[in-house]
């Protein structure tokens, strides 16, 4: 398994400080952020001195009930073939529910929700995680996600069901010990044990990240310095195994480019202590994979598709809570997801916070709670502010003129035409409108 070393996420806000920084092995990139044809000159640069650049997908939706999109896979490949990448990563998660399995509306969480450790959602995950295999000319690796929640009756510890995984498919695992942190805070998990139990000759890298306890509950922000549990946890892992790569994550809220590299030297630390401590000791006896045929799994994919559906229904659009649900987890899960969606599209269309002012937040939440997301956080944005204009709670004419303007310019298949002829046209229909 080829060695990366240390490495940073690699974002734009921080691309001029990851050129700078001394030791930067390797970078992640989102994929999803990334177009093979229109590579960011920082990446380029890095990639000319040698730097390994590996994409990090986030919207495959690996654990859904459904089996990955097409067009996804695809853009997955690209983005490994453009940047020379010996491998990709995604989540075992899944991101969206409904469709034709359950014939009910089709749903997006905008954010990576926890697949119940079941052997009908195993079987689903195999199968699918064999049809990317399958699709992407590099190797793939999986990661396990942080949770605010549990499924009921679940049969398997983490550890279990990665090391289940992994045997049945060959994939390589992206074990982020912040999250194992998050899951021992928030769903009493051992770390330690759910170690114990992975294939460690499995493993492609380590993620570590930080995050930030509320009310008792661990929030995997990426947007907080690692604190010293997570780091014991990654001493941990190096006692057993000496991982390939060790990345750190941070995705907001950047610091100066000397903390960023003082966390990377607290993380070269954790390892160099977790050798020490297996120095002397026998290595673990490597494993075989078993890549035993995948069941029929249509049955196991309509239940599936029916549990997701209903959690996902739950947290975004406020129908009853599945039994045997937390329901106060779940109300902080719901109330994360609208937090995050208010955020992207804060992002990915700054002009509504611009036009909306400091009522933007409360308006977004609002209408979050009767509209689930049902596309993009582009799309989302435009669904928001064809929202605002139909409900007739923008009273600034001035605003509201602007929030016209940006929508109409947006929602149509084709940018609408600055000419000025058609721009007269246009305004001249407004005024008969009007009247």
């Amino acid at each position: 398994m080829e060695r990366l070393g240390t490495g940073i996420g690699w974002r734009p806000e921080i691309a001029d400080a990851v050129e700078r920084m001394p030791g930067i092995d390797w970078v992640e990139v989102v994929a999803e952020n990334t177009c093979p044809g229109h590579l960011p000159e920082s990446l380029r640069r890095l990639r000319e001195r040698g730097v390994t650049v590996v994409p990090h997908g986030v919207a495959l939706g690996l654990g859904g009930a459904d089996r990955p999109d097409e067009s996804r896979l695809t853009a997955l490949a690209e983005r490994a073939e453009a940047l020379g990448s010996p491998l990709v990563t995604e989540h075992i998660a899944f991101v969206r529910a409904g469709g034709l399995l359950t014939a009910s509306p089709r749903l997006e969480a905008g954010h990576l929700l926890p697949v119940p450790r079941t052997r009908d959602a195993l079987d689903v995950l195999c199968e699918n995680v064999r049809i990317a295999q399958a699709a992407l000319p590099v190797p793939l690796a999986v990661e396990n996600i942080a949770a605010l929640i549990a499924w009921p009756d679940e049969e398997m510890t983490e550890g279990q069901f990665l090391y289940e995984l992994a045997d049945r498919t060959g994939v390589r695992l992206l074990i982020d010990v912040a999250n194992l942190h998050t899951n021992h805070v928030n769903r009493g998990e051992d770390p330690a044990a759910a170690l114990a139990d992975l294939p460690l000759e499995a493993i492609a890298y380590v993620h570590v990240a930080g995050g930030f306890e509320r009310d008792g509950v661990w929030h995997d922000s990426h947007a907080h310095p690692v604190p010293r549990p997570v780091l014991d946890i990654l001493t941990d892992l190096a006692s057993r195994v000496s991982p390939p790569g060790v990345l750190l994550e941070r995705d907001e809220n950047f610091p100066e480019p000397a903390e960023l590299e003082g966390e990377l030297a607290a993380i070269r630390e954790a390892v160099e202590k977790g050798r020490e401590q297996a120095a002397g000791s026998g290595t673990q006896a490597s494993r075989t994979t078993r890549l035993t045929a995948v069941p029929d799994t249509a049955p196991a994919r309509q239940r599936l598709a029916l549990a997701q559906a209903a959690l996902l229904s739950a947290l975004v659009a406020g129908t009853p809570v599945p039994e045997g649900f937390d329901r106060v987890r779940l109300g902080v899960q719901a109330r994360a997801l609208a937090g995050k969606r208010a955020d992207v599209v804060a992002k990915v269309a700054p002009e509504l916070p611009v036009m909306l002012g400091t009522g933007y937040r409360a308006a977004f939440l609002g209408y979050a709670h009767g509209h689930p997301m049902t596309g993009g956080y582009r799309r989302d944005a435009l669904d928001f502010a064809g929202y605002l204009l139909g409900a007739g709670t923008v009273r600034d004419e001035r605003t509201l003129a602007a929030l016209r303007e940006w929508w109409l310019e947006r929602s149509g298949s084709r940018p609408r035409s600055h000419r000025p002829g058609v721009r007269l046209a246009r305004a001249t229909r407004r005024v008969l409108l009007r009247r």
